[in-house]
C-alpha cells in the first residue's frame, strides 16, 4: 500500500499544489488588472499563468520525485526530463514576462506622445528588442539544456579550444545572415525606415507592415507583401514617404488641345478641391508645362496630409476634370488632324490623289476627328 500512495500522494500532490499556486495567481492578477485599468500590465502578465504553472510543476515533480521512488531505474533519465522541462518552461516565461513589460512600456509611451512618427520609430525599436531578447534567451536555454548532459560537458574544453576557428568559419559561412541582423539593428535605432511608413522599393508603393532582425515586408496597395532583407535598405536609396512630416504634394496631367481654356480649368480645379475632404487647402496650382504640334500639357499641383490621401485626390481631380471637359469643353480635348500638308512654295495646287484613287483639292479645308 505504501509502494502506491507514496508516488500518487507526491505526484498527485505536486500537481494539485501547482494548479492551486496557479489559480491564486491568475485570480490576484485579474483582480489586480480590474483595479489599475490605466496599465495593461496585470492582463498581459496572465498571458504567461501556462509556462508559470510548467515551471511550478516541473520543479515540484524534480524535488520532489526521489521521494516517489517510482521507476527507479529510470530515475536518471526521468530527473533529467523533468530538468529540460523546467528550463524550457523558465525561458518561456522570461520571454513572456519581458514581452508584457515592454508592451505596457510602449502603450504607455504611445498614449504620452501624439507624435505619429514618433510613436512608430518606438514601435520598430520595440518589435526589434523583444526579438533580440527572444533570440539571446532561447539561445541560453538551448544551452543549459546540452550542459545537462555529462557527453557535452566532457566536450566542452576542446569546444572552447576550437573556438576562434568555429568563430571564423561561422562568419564566412553566415556573412549574409550576419549583415542582415546588423543591419536590422542599424534600421531600429537608426530611424531609417519604421512599422508604418510609406514607402517605393523597386518601383513598388507600400506601408512598411513588419521589421525583423533579418527581413521586413512591405504591403503594397493591393494588398500583396513583398519580402526583403533588411540589408537592402542601408545598402540601396529608396523613398519613404513618412519621413518627417507625412504632408505630400501631389501631380496631375492632362494632355489637352491648344484651344483648351486654361483659365477655366484653374477656376474648376479650385472648385473640385473644395468639394474634394481628402484635400487639405495647403496649395493647389494649374500650368501649362509642354507643348507639342497636337497637344499642350497642363500640369495641376495639389497637396494631402498623407499618401493616402494624396491619391484619393489625384484621382479625384483627374476623373472630373475630363468629364467637365467632355461636357462643357469638348473642343479642348486631344484632336488628330487629318488634312492634306500644304503645298510648297512656287508649287501650282492642283488636285492630289487619294489612296481610293479619286482626286482631292489641296484647298479644301482641313477636316479634324476627336
Amino acid at each position: 500500500m505504501e509502494n502506491l500512495l507514496r508516488p500518487l500522494i507526491v505526484v498527485g500532490g505536486s500537481v494539485v499544489l501547482t494548479l492551486l499556486i496557479g489559480w491564486a495567481t491568475d485570480l490576484l492578477l485579474r483582480k489586480a488588472d480590474a483595479r489599475h485599468g490605466e496599465t495593461p500590465l496585470w492582463g498581459l502578465l496572465r498571458r504567461g499563468r501556462i509556462p508559470y504553472q510548467l515551471v511550478l510543476c516541473a520543479a515540484l515533480l524534480r524535488g520532489s520525485y526521489d521521494q516517489a521512488r517510482l521507476l527507479e531505474e529510470h530515475r536518471v533519465g526521468i530527473g533529467r526530463t523533468l530538468t529540460l522541462v523546467l528550463i524550457g518552461a523558465a525561458a518561456w516565461l522570461v520571454i513572456r514576462i519581458a514581452a508584457a513589460v515592454v508592451e505596457t512600456s510602449y502603450s504607455r509611451y504611445a498614449r504620452v506622445h501624439r507624435d505619429a512618427a514618433r510613436v512608430r520609430r518606438v514601435r520598430t525599436q520595440v518589435s526589434l528588442i523583444m526579438r533580440v531578447v527572444a533570440a539571446v534567451v532561447g539561445v541560453v536555454a538551448v544551452a543549459a539544456m546540452l550542459l545537462t548532459f555529462p557527453a557535452m560537458r566532457a566536450a566542452g574544453a576542446s569546444l572552447l579550444a576550437s573556438a576562434g576557428v568555429l568563430g571564423i568559419v561561422a562568419g564566412v559561412a553566415a556573412q549574409s545572415t550576419l549583415s542582415n541582423m546588423f543591419a536590422g539593428l542599424q534600421i531600429a535605432f537608426g530611424d531609417m525606415v519604421r512599422i508604418g511608413d510609406t514607402v517605393v522599393v523597386d518601383g513598388e508603393w507600400g506601408t512598411v507592415e513588419e521589421i525583423t532582425l533579418t527581413f521586413l515586408t512591405v504591403r503594397t496597395w493591393d494588398e500583396r507583401r513583398i519580402t526583403m532583407p533588411v540589408s537592402y535598405f542601408t545598402s540601396k536609396p529608396f523613398e519613404n514617404w513618412s519621413r518627417g512630416t507625412p504632408q505630400m504634394t501631389g501631380i496631375v496631367y492632362w494632355h489637352v488641345d491648344h484651344t483648351a481654356p486654361v483659365e477655366a480649368m484653374r477656376e474648376k480645379l479650385r472648385d473640385i478641391l473644395r468639394e474634394c475632404p481628402a484635400w487639405d487647402g495647403r496649395a493647389c496650382g494649374l500650368n501649362v508645362t509642354d507643348t507639342t504640334p497636337n497637344t499642350m500639357r497642363v500640369r495641376a499641383l495639389v497637396t494631402a496630409k498623407d499618401a493616402d490621401d494624396i491619391w484619393t485626390v489625384r484621382v479625384t481631380v483627374r476623373e472630373q476634370m475630363i468629364r467637365w471637359l467632355a461636357q462643357e469643353h469638348p473642343y479642348a480635348l486631344p484632336r488628330v488632324n487629318t488634312a492634306d500638308a500644304a503645298p510648297a512654295p512656287g508649287r501650282v495646287p492642283g488636285p492630289s490623289p487619294s489612296p481610293d484613287g479619286a482626286a482631292r483639292r489641296v484647298h479644301e479645308p482641313p477636316r479634324t476627328s476627336r
